[in-house]
């Protein structure tokens, strides 16, 4: 812990962590300006000057922001949990219909993060060497050689058009990049670029002809976000900018070393006990043969959300804290990306099949019933 705070700390000044209480950490800086500094702290010190402190998060995130809404109509919720993701090195699954800008977030989004941008139309005769590429047979000085051709998925950003409308095995292919940050052709691993965030839509209106996610692709996405029809004055606004004239020139406000910067930060920020308890708590009340799980989850849930939920829970709650400016997330953070995270990780049987209950209705619930971990 005080290895983290030393990332803050004032010039000239030592931290000592004196006790942690309920997620709360009591420092006192000590004056250690007559004192010299050993070769490990001053090579540590210069390792740690380029960290980000949660203040400059905050306001990074303000800049996005800002120049997002120039050509982007409402959607700040989207655009919230997107950053989220990406700063936590998630995934994330875009559903709706067709017309709500899906692909126009995600391409602005990485215009204004200055990221190396894909775009992949998923179709029924699309195969996985489309998306990872494959070796080529070149002739060079008289002799035959195989040469690798990159695919599209190298690159920061990859947004996966409609990819429930592509077979099974083209699917899969995306599996290793999204959980190892790689891909093998020919027996040859190749690390793919970082950041990395993998953006997938889906039309939940037409099913005909479709390949629905498996259950170990769905697991891969850190969100599952939901667009909804914008409000009459959005859409007003939407009509306005889009037919009166061009859409503004968008200037990159942030470097990808900034956001490395931020992606290292999330995972060094320290969380208390009983907020990790809580998450956990959240994620094992989803499994219907858990003692502990609701009655709701008992009767209507088939399959539960698994470990890598909770890990989910952790993650997100402390990517959002850091918007906010705060170095800890609270239990309020981890309920906030709890339906995110749930909705496409519960599978209901045939039981809520028939009383009309779906994925979101179970994880409603659960936010009401599961309780607080009490100290």
């Amino acid at each position: 812990m005080a290895s983290f705070l030393r990332m803050f700390q004032p010039a000239g000044q030592e931290v000592i962590e004196t006790g942690i209480d309920r997620g709360k950490v009591s420092v006192d800086y000590r004056n250690v300006s007559e004192r010299p500094l050993s070769k490990r702290q001053t090579e540590y010190r210069e390792n740690t000057m380029n960290e980000i402190s949660p203040k400059e998060v905050s306001e990074l995130y303000n800049r996005i922001t800002r120049e997002l809404g120039r050509v982007i109509v409402g959607q700040e919720q989207i655009v919230r949990l997107l950053l989220v993701s990406l700063f936590a090195r998630g995934h994330c699954l875009l559903v709706g219909v067709p017309g709500l800008a899906k692909t126009l977030i995600v391409r602005t989004l990485a215009d204004i993060l200055h990221l190396g941008f894909r775009r992949i139309q998923f179709t029924p005769d699309l195969m996985p060497a489309d998306i990872i590429g494959s070796e080529v047979l070149q002739e060079r000085e008289r002799r035959l050689e195989y040469e690798y051709k990159p695919g599209p998925v190298f690159a920061n950003l990859i947004l996966a058009d409609e990819i429930n409308r592509t077979p099974p095995k083209t699917q899969a292919a995306l599996l290793e990049a999204m959980q190892e940050h790689k891909v093998t052709v020919g027996g040859q691993s190749r690390v793919l670029p970082d950041p990395f965030l993998v953006v997938a839509t889906q039309n939940p209106i037409e099913q005909e002809g479709t390949y629905p996610l498996p259950e170990a692709q769905l697991d891969r996405f850190m969100f599952s976000l939901y667009l909804d029809y914008p409000a009459k004055a959005e859409e007003i606004e939407i009509v306005k900018r889009t037919t009166l004239r061009e859409l503004p020139t968008l200037t990159p406000t942030v470097a990808v070393e900034d956001l490395l910067r931020v992606q290292r930060l999330v995972l060094a920020a320290p969380v208390s006990d009983h907020v990790i308890d809580y998450a956990v708590s959240l994620a094992s009340a989803t499994r219907p043969a858990n003692p502990k799980a609701s009655k709701m989850s008992r009767d209507f849930v088939e399959w539960g959300a698994g470990p890598r939920a909770s890990q989910y829970l952790i993650l997100g709650a402390k990517a959002l804290a850091l918007l906010k400016g705060k170095i800890s997330p609270e239990t309020a953070e981890v309920r906030e990306v709890a339906m995110h995270v749930l909705q496409h990780r519960v599978i209901t049987n045939y039981r809520a099949t028939g009383a009309g209950k779906k994925s979101r209705d179970i994880v409603q619930g659960l936010l009401t019933e599961v309780p607080e971990q009490n100290y």
